[in-house]
């Protein structure tokens, strides 16, 4: 059997299953019915997979009553500058009412849109509702929204287009109105301003506007009543939105609002060029860290003292910590954040330690206790090396040599503090020794993190707890209830 239109520009055009576009195809058999039974035009529309627009992918007429489009719209492209309610529907799942809505030919209707939802409640497309507005709807519609000042609302919206309308004067767009001939018959100051500057002539008023500004003629060339071009011209980024008007009293005129976005793109350039050199950087001194290390190990291996090597592996161990940080940011597929995933985090540190002593019988348990946590690098820095420090002396001093052990490390959250505590059933320790290890944790504990840290009683092995405020800094999501907390 034949595919219908439907299933065709859904597998063109979108990513929905199979099973998502039976579902469409059963809301489109009732089209008719409903068109019929609202005197209204019923529409299907679907998200595309390559942008931000949707498209049309199914449509249904009164039998009663003249339909809204002259032609059909099924396959025409829907942008949400045009169409607002059918793209709030689909973000926020929820129906949305425009009681004077702007269709795909200029056309004023009421619309109606709902979201159309599979079995796994995911929005796989949304059903519209359009009813022509009369011109009598139009001014009770008004009436009803504004009290008084309807003369003062009309001159200010430019209703008689013989005067410059004052909020077309305050936009910064250029919008311009031209006849069924292309001639120019109304433009803002910014219009006037633009056109004059493009054409290098006064002489506008009246005049065809393709002749005058060439590069609309593909703008106008286009058989779509409703036309969103991007463009690039002269070192100008310009955005042009076209509207044929078709009414009783505007016979082919067309409505183009063009928005000069130089300086946006501009912008985005830098922003883009600021990111590649935020990620330069992170590359280099994850590079360099890595030459570091390099020339730590081959001092090892170059006849340095027995007992010197010990201290040589901990500064080693030290540096991967720090590398480890920027290894998850550039890992990170947005180059403009910077954030690191603290658990991610700790479960590299950990396991690189874990591997470096392989003659041990230790189980390595990270528990997040149901969170999401990011903190900035800076702070990333800081919690790699305080982990790094008490999970290093818990294999040095916690487990003699072919003693199964066990190291947890388990994080603890509220509204204002985050907790992270490390603990083993190793031989434990009576009173913790000064160290230069433990010296660096507290010093990063209270400097960095402008927190506590303490080791609390066990009456087996040993407990370190490092409590610190959450900030701006520092994110935690719940991904499940924290029962922990």
């Amino acid at each position: 059997m034949s595919e219908s239109t439907l299933e065709q520009l859904c597998k063109i055009y979108t990513e929905l299953n199979t099973e998502d576009i039976n579902i469409l195809k059963k809301v489109e058999s009732t089209l008719n019915i409903y068109a019929d039974l609202s005197n209204a035009n019923m529409y299907i529309d679907c998200k595309m997979n390559e942008n931000d627009h949707a498209i049309v992918v199914a449509e249904a007429f009164p039998s009663t009553s003249d339909s809204v489009y002259e032609k059909s719209v099924v396959g025409k492209f829907v942008f949400e500058s045009f169409e607002p309610g059918v793209f709030y529907s689909y973000r926020g799942g929820k129906k949305s009412l425009i009681s004077q809505a702007v269709t795909q030919d200029g056309r004023i209707v009421e619309q109606s849109v709902v979201p159309i939802k599979n079995g796994s409640h995911q929005i796989i497309g949304v059903l519209i509702q359009e009813k022509e507005m009369s011109q009598q709807s139009l001014v009770r519609s008004e009436q009803q929204k504004y009290s008084f000042g309807q003369e003062t609302l009309g001159t200010m919206l430019g209703d008689d287009m013989g005067k410059i309308p004052i909020i077309s004067s305050l936009l910064m767009e250029t919008l311009l109105l031209t006849d069924n001939k292309n001639n120019l018959i109304y433009a803002n100051p910014v219009g006037v301003k633009f056109i004059t500057e493009m054409s290098q002539t006064d002489e506008i008023q009246h005049k065809n506007l393709v002749e005058l500004l060439p590069f609309l003629k593909q703008v106008y060339d286009s058989k779509e009543d409703v036309f969103v071009f991007d463009m690039t011209l002269d070192r100008k980024n310009l955005v042009i939105k076209k509207v044929r008007l078709r009414n009783k009293e505007q016979h082919g005129e067309t409505l183009l609002i063009i928005q000069d976005i130089t300086e946006l793109r501009t912008k985005e350039k830098e922003l883009m060029m600021k990111s590649y050199l935020i990620q330069e950087v992170h590359h280099r001194v994850k590079n360099n860290l890595q030459t570091v290390a390099s020339l730590l190990r081959l001092q090892m291996r170059k006849g340095s003292p027995e007992e010197s090597k010990a201290y040589f592996e901990d500064t080693l161990n030290r540096i991967y910590s720090i590398s480890s940080v920027y290894e998850l940011i550039l890992a990170n597929e947005d180059a403009d954040d910077d954030d690191v995933n603290i658990i991610e985090l700790t479960r590299k540190v950990c396991s690189t330690l874990v591997l470096n002593e392989l003659h041990k019988n230790i189980s390595l348990i990270i528990q997040s206790n149901g969170n999401r946590i990011l903190t900035s690098s800076r702070k990333a820095v800081s919690i790699a090396l305080i982990i790094n420090e008490l999970v290093q002396n818990s294999l040095k001093h916690a487990f003699p040599e072919d003693i199964l052990g066990e190291i947890i490390v388990e994080f603890h959250s509220n509204k204002d503090f985050l907790e992270l505590h490390i603990f083993d059933n190793g031989v434990g320790m009576k009173k913790p020794r000064t160290s230069l290890g433990l010296e660096i944790v507290h010093n990063l504990v209270v400097n960095d993190l402008n927190g506590e840290f303490q080791y609390l009683p066990e009456d087996v092995g040993t407990h370190a707890v490092i409590a610190f405020p959450v900030s701006p800094e520092v994110v935690i999501y719940y991904e499940k209830e924290n029962i922990d907390s």
